[in-house]
């Protein structure tokens, strides 16, 4: 609209100071750039991208939610937690309230696109998405963190990690993230900066330089724990909650990563946001994938290689396994760890 107004502004201040001059570029452009009616963008085809996009993000949130709501309802009242399965939980309720918005935003563009009435999505859901999105890439960066550091100095990390320090980092993250998310959202738009208030800016460089911390900090500890698995001199035996761990930052970097970049980066630099419409859905779509994904990992890693027809498990047993941080014994040598929530430093409970 902004630029609209411009353009609308530039073609009447042209024409009524050289109204000549005006007439025949108008012509001379006329004659030289011919629009065909085959290069117009057809608004039925854009209408109907559009729908198929919501329609696949309202599939996915509400595989998500089924999900999330299995593993908040056994990591919150039917399992014993340790340092990993809190975060593992606080997780599974950021990604429950990121599918949530991002169901509400997909049924406000189908009734725009497909009925009548005119409604929309208040700005505080907007706020509340960012801000699911911003304290799971802080849990996920946390978990990556503490569990590289449980690899490297195991006997630093048993003997001086605080006894409830999962508990109080989850609370941090979530303050830390709702501060950042009301003040974009209520004061500055979400990185849009606002020209009356002149200390958006600084705000924005401090949330962008937060979220550039949390990858590096993602990423980093992935690596270095990839890096002990597979070289050096003492391997690692991957455990179910390496690969736990791995299977979900790898996802997050194919899926979860493209609604950030596209929030603030694309719409910090861009003037108009409309000609990213598509690419906000697509966003959308795969920050819901992360979502959907993320208990699937964690049941699909609790459950391989085992014998489902010999005996049934129960999907609290399947998540225990997927949170397992000792070896497993193979199936010549004797049987699976009867404790499989223990891990190295299992005593520091949250």
């Amino acid at each position: 609209m902004h630029l609209v107004l411009k353009c609308c502004f530039y073609s009447s201040s042209t024409s009524g100071e050289f109204p000549s001059m005006n007439t025949s570029v108008t012509a001379r452009s006329t004659e030289l750039t011919p629009i065909s009616a085959g290069e117009q963008p057809h608004p039925l085809t854009s209408n109907m991208k559009i729908i198929i996009l919501n329609l696949l993000i309202i599939i996915f949130a509400l595989v998500g939610l089924a999900g999330n709501t299995i593993v908040l309802w056994l990591l919150g009242f039917r399992m014993r937690r340790n340092a990993f399965s809190v975060y593992i939980l606080n997780l599974a309720g950021a990604d429950f309230t990121l599918l949530c918005c991002s169901i509400l935003h997909a049924l406000e563009k189908l009734i725009k696109l497909l009925g009548s009435i005119s409604t929309f999505i208040p700005y505080f859901f907007i706020t509340v998405s960012v801000f699911a999105y911003i304290t799971g890439l802080s849990f996920l960066s946390i978990i990556s963190t503490e569990r590289c550091l449980s690899v490297l100095w195991p006997i630093w990390y048993r003997c001086r990690r605080p006894k409830h320090m999962s508990a109080v980092m989850c609370v941090l993250l979530w303050a830390l993230s709702l501060l950042l998310s009301i003040l974009e959202g209520n004061y500055c738009g979400l990185l849009n900066r606002d020209l009356h208030r002149f200390w958006c800016p600084a705000l924005d460089c401090i949330t962008v330089a937060w979220l550039i911390l949390l990858f590096v900090l993602l990423s980093g500890s992935s690596l270095a724990l990839l890096t002990r698995l597979l070289c050096g001199s003492q391997r690692l035996q991957p455990t179910r909650l390496y690969v736990t761990i791995m299977f979900t930052v790898l996802v997050f970097l194919l899926c979860g990563l493209p609604y950030g970049i596209h929030w603030f980066l694309l719409f910090w630099f861009q003037e108009d946001i409309h000609a990213f419409v598509h690419l906000y859905q697509i966003s959308i779509l795969l920050s819901c994938v992360n979502s959907c994904a993320n208990p699937v990992i964690y049941f699909f890693v609790g459950s391989f290689r085992q014998r489902w027809w010999k005996r049934q498990q129960t999907l609290s047993l399947v998540l225990q396994k997927a949170l397992q941080d000792t070896a497993e014994v193979d199936e010549h040598g004797g049987s699976l760890p009867q404790e499989p929530l223990e891990m190295s430093g299992s005593s520091l409970a949250s």
